[in-house]
């Protein structure tokens, strides 16, 4: 593998992905695959979804026809992203009930964690099983994420590519393609989603990204010390994994269920701040840039692995507590009983 392969594999992933998402959208329109407004959900006409089989395929494809599946461990994340991809587009079409969804979800996951995918948490057994919960809760955390025009969309191109050229550094050029492709079919997929959204990712999209980086950054630091996994884990899938704290902690506190879907997303509170749905994109990107980047300079060498965790989970904890105070839920009104006058006649 040279630099010009990377080169190529980016170049025909952004390229067909520009190319494919129109047609995909398309063939939405014509089977009906749209999805209507209602609800918490901020669009406000029939959007097709199908835009993350053309990510998918325009991430797979390349780095295999040019360069395969290079060894056990790529194999096990494209099998696992494959599948998390065929699970939310059936998802898509007909939705399913969440348990079916997390045992897929577990299969796909032990896929890669059995094929050598272990982060190095504790040195020790439990690392496989905790791998496995972590590919699991953040593939769900990006699954969530896609709540606004652009916004995974662009956390996608920005953290992929920065998580690409940590992997690259760190002598791991068979992740780095398969990244190096994503960021860029991200970005192509982009033109199209971009507010206003002319073709959504769906399900399809959202569950395979997530895969793939929480198993890509699973892979990188695979091999180092726990000071290195736990930032490593943390910072590439910053801005997802923040998200759902957000909204967990926000419904805990308001008494809201959990899992039921909502406007609390980080997203949300920064367009009730006043910031459009295309500069809360770019501001989520920024995000996940500075993230994004400290993960990289952990990699060369330039912060500590133990200073990198320890920034990284005070900023998470930061970014959690801080929207909290972005109102977004209807006050409680206590409806009062309804009297009855009589009237004497």
């Amino acid at each position: 593998m040279n630099g010009a392969t990377a080169l190529v594999i980016a170049i025909s992933a952004f390229a067909g992905c520009a190319a494919a998402t129109p047609v995909m959208r398309r063939l939405a329109l014509r089977w009906g695959l749209t999805d209507r407004p209602g609800g918490h959900k901020s669009h406000r006409r029939p959007t097709p979804y199908l835009g993350g089989i053309a990510i998918m395929l325009c991430t797979v494809v390349p780095p295999v026809a040019l360069a395969g599946a290079a060894g056990q461990r790529i194999a096990g994340i494209l099998v696992g992203a494959v599948a998390m991809a065929l699970l939310g587009l059936i998802d898509d079409i007909a939705p399913l009930p969440p348990p079916t969804r997390l045992a897929v979800q577990a299969l796909a996951a032990g896929v890669a964690v059995t094929s050598g995918v272990v982060a190095p948490v504790t040195g020790a057994w439990p690392d496989a099983p905790i791998t496995l919960l972590w590919i699991v809760v953040v593939t769900n955390s990006y699954n969530l994420l896609d709540n606004m025009d652009g916004a995974l969309g662009a956390v996608t191109v920005v953290s992929t590519a920065l998580l690409a050229a940590a992997a690259f550094v760190s002598g791991r050029p068979e992740i780095g393609l398969l990244l190096a492709a994503l960021s860029p079919a991200a970005l192509g997929f982009l033109l199209h989603n971009w507010a206003p959204a002319r073709i959504f990712m769906g399900d399809a999209g959202s569950l395979f990204i997530g895969f793939v980086l929480a198993s890509s950054a699973a892979l990188v630091i695979t091999g180092t010390g726990t000071g290195t996994a736990v930032a490593g884990l943390l910072l590439p899938t910053f801005v997802a994994t923040v998200d759902t704290g957000i909204v967990l902690l926000s419904r805990r506190r308001a008494g809201r269920p959990l899992l039921q879907g909502g406007s609390d997303h980080l997203s949300h509170r920064l367009h009730r701040l006043g910031l459009g749905k295309r500069l809360t994109a770019l501001a989520l990107a920024v995000l996940a840039a500075a993230a994004g980047l400290a993960d990289l300079a952990m990699t060369l060498g330039w912060i500590a692995p133990a200073a990198a965790a320890i920034g990284g989970v005070a900023a998470a904890c930061v970014a959690v507590v801080l929207p909290q105070r972005v109102p977004v839920y209807a006050p409680y009104a206590p409806t009062r009983p309804r009297t009855s006058i009589r009237v004497r006649g």
